[in-house]
C-alpha cells in the first residue's frame, strides 16, 4: 500500500512563511514527478509547483519567486517552502507523486500511477 502524507499546514499572517512536507511510504521502486496542487471546495486541483526526478521544476505564475519546491529521493519526500504568503494563497494543498511500484521479487517495475495525499490546509490571514 502506497501512501502520501502531508504535514506543515496551518495559519499564518500575510507576508509570513510556511513549509509543507510530503512523505511517500510503501513498496516503491521509483518516483518520477512530485508536486503540490491547490484543491478547491469542488475538488478541482490546480498545479502550484512540480519537480521531476531530474530536478527540473515548474511553478504556477502566481507563486514564482515566492515558493520553492524541493525533493529528497532518499527519504521519498517533497517539500514546498512558501514565503511572502498572500491571503489568496489560502487553500488545501495536496501532494502528488507519480510512483512506480516493484514487480514481484523486485524484478523491474509496474506502470506508473498517480498518487495523492489527503491535503493540508493553509490559511493566510490579512
Amino acid at each position: 500500500q502506497v501512501q502520501l502524507v502531508e504535514s506543515g499546514g496551518g495559519l499564518v499572517q500575510a507576508g509570513g512563511s510556511l513549509r509543507l512536507s510530503c512523505a511517500a511510504s510503501g513498496d516503491i521502486f521509483k518516483i518520477e514527478e512530485m508536486g503540490w496542487y491547490r484543491q478547491s471546495p469542488e475538488n478541482e486541483r490546480d498545479l502550484v509547483a512540480s519537480i521531476s526526478s531530474r530536478g527540473s521544476t515548474n511553478y504556477a505564475d502566481t507563486v514564482k519567486g515566492r515558493f520553492t519546491i524541493s525533493r529528497d529521493d532518499a527519504k521519498k519526500t517533497v517539500s514546498l517552502q512558501m514565503n511572502s504568503l498572500r491571503t489568496e494563497d489560502t487553500a488545501v494543498y495536496v501532494c502528488h507523486a507519480e510512483i512506480y511500484r516493484p514487480r514481484p521479487g523486485w524484478e523491474g517495475f509496474s506502470d506508473g500511477t498517480d498518487y495523492w495525499g489527503k491535503g493540508t490546509l493553509v490559511t493566510v490571514s490579512s
